[in-house]
């Protein structure tokens, strides 16, 4: 079908053509280009790393810096977000999502504007030595002319993202034992950089046990991981595309874990447990293009990634793991230039749909209860598995959770998703008594108060009636209790009985809540 160019702007590679005749809905029509990509000279930061000669990562589409790919509509992403960049156009402030509420939005999905779930299929073609990789499965392999080109297809449809990999890569190969037959794993990696590769497989296991056993079944036969370099322009992260997981050498294949320093993270395994819950939370269920796209995605990964790690390390071992989450939403709600937004208006704040989404999720879940959770969680997933448009908000998992908690458990949905909301716990003092049969009586006085802030900071008192952990824990860190208790506004005193010698007492002692002080939330126990 001919088309006429009829507006063109080069330099940011946007060109408008019109159709000689409109396509009737259903009508299919081919979309042929050649393009061709080469750095040119140096910039102030250094050579352009798009392409390189060994371990180059194309993201296309995705962003306006990696988009090699030609997309169809007018893309957003391109415009000038900094306030104070568009200032000095005379424009006005950009939010960073359409509004949660608007309809026309749902209609739209998160991940792509010009699609919804296609058929995939691509040839990949690159150096004779090196491997190309992208979604899909490969049906054939061949060399020719010095190039190896690898085609991929798709056996089910898939949302329109796809990654192009190509490096020397050695293969490490393992399978996981699933419900439904072997899911093949395949980690594609640069030589010298088997560090953690054992982590990664046993976070893919691990992941799949998890996820097919608590929310649905995993779409595919294979998962492949794929090492990109550290001085890509991709940055330091991994992104999960369909059955497919570029991973940054410097936070997975290269990086130092210390298992014998009790505050240092597992961030390899993590990392894949967070990626690999991407193929539920992001390629299952896929969001409307409105805020809270991110609660739905990003936050859900990161939650079943905390839960991965519950069940490897234990309750009591999650601290860690939640401080890290907490200390890091602090950190970024402290460079806030926008305003920030509650999860259910997450809109595209990393530190918002990130670290406060996993905490906020991990909470509600303590609350409640891991098998209520999941039946939230499955639900939500099981009845937008693979939809088209309108696509899900997060209103509708606000809906699923509300579902599952309790009516004296309510609040935990308005404190946690749908308001900015901050609790200052503090124990007073612990005292303990030896008891005739050996055991210990310690009373505990702790303070507590909530507080609720508006997108400017603004913040009101607002009145606090909830269950919240009460700890006592022996010489060594160990917990004798942790139970949960009914705690208010002001001071509370709690008198409970455990089977040896205290050390320390408090209160919400694995920082589960979004508290600005946890250094106060335990003291020393005396003896009277």
């Amino acid at each position: 079908m001919p088309a006429q160019l009829e507006k063109a702007e080069p330099l940011v590679r946007w060109h408008q053509y019109k159709l000689a005749s409109p396509l009737p809905p259903g009508a299919t029509m081919d979309l042929r280009f050649d393009l061709t990509y080469g750095a040119r000279g140096f910039r102030n930061e250094g050579a352009d790393p798009t392409v390189l000669a060994n371990g180059t990562f194309l993201n296309p589409g995705l962003t306006p810096d990696s988009s090699l790919i030609p997309s169809l509509g007018y893309d957003e992403s391109a415009e000038l977000t900094s306030d104070s960049d568009r200032k000095k156009f005379g424009l006005a402030p950009r939010p960073r999502m359409p509004d949660l509420d608007d309809k026309t939005r749902h209609m739209q999905n998160g991940l792509t504007r010009d699609a919804d779930f296609i058929a995939y299929r691509a040839t990949v073609c690159t150096s004779a030595d090196q491997l190309p990789v992208t979604s899909g499965y490969v049906e054939s392999d061949r060399t020719d002319n010095s190039r190896r080109c690898i085609a991929y297809r798709m056996d089910t449809p898939m949302a329109s993202i796809y990654p192009f990999v190509s490096a020397r890569y050695a293969v490490r190969k393992d399978a996981w034992k699933g419900p439904d037959g072997d899911v093949a794993i395949e980690i594609d990696y640069h030589e010298g950089h088997e560090y953690n590769l054992d982590r990664m497989v046993a976070g893919v296991k691990d992941s799949l046990d998890y996820f097919t056993s608590h929310y649905s079944p995993y779409q595919h036969k294979i998962l492949r991981i794929v090492e990109f370099p550290r001085y890509s322009r991709q940055g330091g992260f991994a992104e999960s595309f369909p059955n497919s997981v570029p991973f940054n050498e410097a936070i997975g294949f290269t990086a130092k874990v210390d298992d014998g320093d009790p505050k240092d993270i597992d961030y390899p395994y993590f990392v894949t447990a967070h990626e690999v819950a991407h193929q539920w939370w992001g390629h299952q269920e896929v969001p409307a293009n409105v805020q809270g796209g991110d609660f739905l995605t990003e936050s859900l990964a990161e939650y079943s990634a905390l839960m991965v790690l519950k069940k490897k390390y234990g309750e009591e071992k999650m601290r860690r793991f939640l401080k890290y989450e907490l200390d890091r939403y602090l950190a970024g709600r402290g460079t806030e230039q926008k305003g920030e937004q509650p999860l259910l208006r997450a809109d595209g704040a990393a530190y918002v749909h990130y670290q406060k989404g996993a905490h906020a999720l991990y909470a509600l879940q303590d609350v409640v209860g891991e098998k209520a959770m999941d039946d939230a969680l499955s639900a939500f997933v099981g009845k937008w598995r693979f939809k088209g448009p309108p696509y899900p908000t997060s209103r509708d998992l606000i809906a699923e959770l509300r579902r599952v908690t309790p009516p004296e458990h309510q609040g935990w949905i308005d404190d946690l998703f749908e308001n900015i909301t901050f609790f200052d716990s503090r124990a007073v003092k612990a005292d303990a008594r030896k008891r005739p049969d050996g055991k210990y009586d310690v009373d505990l006085v702790v303070t507590a108060k909530k507080s609720r802030s508006d997108a400017s900071g603004n913040e009101s008192e607002a009145p606090l009636d909830a269950v919240v952990d009460i700890g006592v824990q022996d010489a060594k860190g160990g917990y004798l209790l942790l139970e949960k208790r009914r705690v208010k506004s002001g001071e509370n005193r709690f008198t409970v009985t455990v089977p040896g010698e205290p050390a320390r007492a408090g209160i919400d002692p694995l920082d589960k809540l979004i508290d600005r002080d946890t250094g106060d939330n335990t003291v020393e126990v005396t003896r009277s």
